[in-house]
């Protein structure tokens, strides 16, 4: 759809690279990823239509952005009907040390003010650390625009001299989760490995780590100690699902 790059302003050029990826991404399947960068090309190819003046260059662009809005529509819906399937499958790959994966940079774009119910299922709820990333989670779900009611914790209970440090902290999360009016219903069992998050809007997201796949600070003065989206995290996979009738774990 696009002229040769030399007859273009740069800033036409910078469109027609983001939408030639898109449909790049398109052919081989990659539809998420292809959405955004339609997106993301169509809304550059807009600017350059608002600075066009020549009124034929004008209606070539209308034609082209059209060609792409039109396909983008086709591939939006695709998506939307895998969702409504189940099928939605969407896999992050976090790199050894990689940062900016906070909870919120991960988890926020899944939750809105539909989100009620979250069941967690983690084996590694244990640890004091473990403990505070749990309470930063349960942070992050009280927040606007949730209104989450109900928090669900499956793990596996700590048998050795960290039992009382785990039950104790737990309960302590739990009376102050009380404060702000949501429950917070603890279930532990020695059995259970796997490691996953339900929101009841539909989304499911597995954590190869679970929510401990952050790195140790350097110090309590390091950068990282307190926002989470600077702290070095270890390698894993995130699989993030759609369902819309996602069930209680």
């Amino acid at each position: 759809m696009a002229k040769s790059g030399k007859e273009l302003d740069p800033q036409s050029v910078a469109a027609f690279t983001v939408l030639k990826r898109a449909v790049e991404l398109d052919s081989e399947s990659r539809y998420q990823q292809a959405l955004v960068c339609y997106q993301e090309g169509i809304d550059l190819l807009m600017q350059v239509l608002r600075g066009t003046k020549d009124d034929t260059k004008k209606c070539n662009l209308r034609k082209q952005i059209t060609g792409y809005m039109d396909r983008a529509e086709i591939v939006k819906k695709y998506l939307d009907q895998e969702k409504e399937d189940g099928k939605y499958h969407k896999q992050i790959k976090i790199e050894e040390n990689a940062t900016g994966f906070s909870y919120e940079s991960l988890f926020q774009k899944y939750l809105n003010e539909t989100v009620t119910e979250v069941w967690i299922q983690d084996p590694y709820i244990r640890q004091i650390h473990q403990l505070y990333n749990f309470l930063r989670f349960c942070e992050m779900l009280i927040k606007k625009p949730c209104k989450v009611k109900t928090i669900h914790l499956l793990t596996s209970p700590n048998e050795g001299s960290g039992k009382q440090q785990q039950s104790s902290g737990l309960q302590e999360i739990k009376e102050s989760l009380q404060n702000h009016g949501v429950l917070l219903e603890l279930e532990y069992s020695s059995s259970v490995h796997d490691r996953e998050i339900r929101f009841n809007n539909g989304w499911m997201i597995k954590i190869g780590r679970g929510l401990d796949y952050f790195k140790k600070p350097q110090s309590r003065f390091s950068l990282g100690f307190c926002d989470f989206d600077l702290r070095p995290c270890h390698e894993t996979t995130v699989d993030i699902f759609h369902n819309k009738h996602t069930q209680k774990i």
